[in-house]
């Protein structure tokens, strides 16, 4: 039976950055800003082909 000196490797590097983790606190200013401007393009395409 062969006895490796070589320790079981584990992983220590820190995980990877992930841009969306940096987003996620930014929805609720984002997502009513939006969608604000969105219903103001909407009444005026609405208002323009009336």
């Amino acid at each position: 039976m062969s006895n490796s000196s070589t320790p079981a490797s584990h992983d220590t590097t820190a995980p990877e950055h992930d841009p969306i983790e940096d987003i996620v606190p930014l929805i609720p200013f984002v997502l009513p800003i939006v969608g604000g401007v969105l219903m103001f393009l909407l009444a005026f395409i609405a208002v323009s082909m009336a």
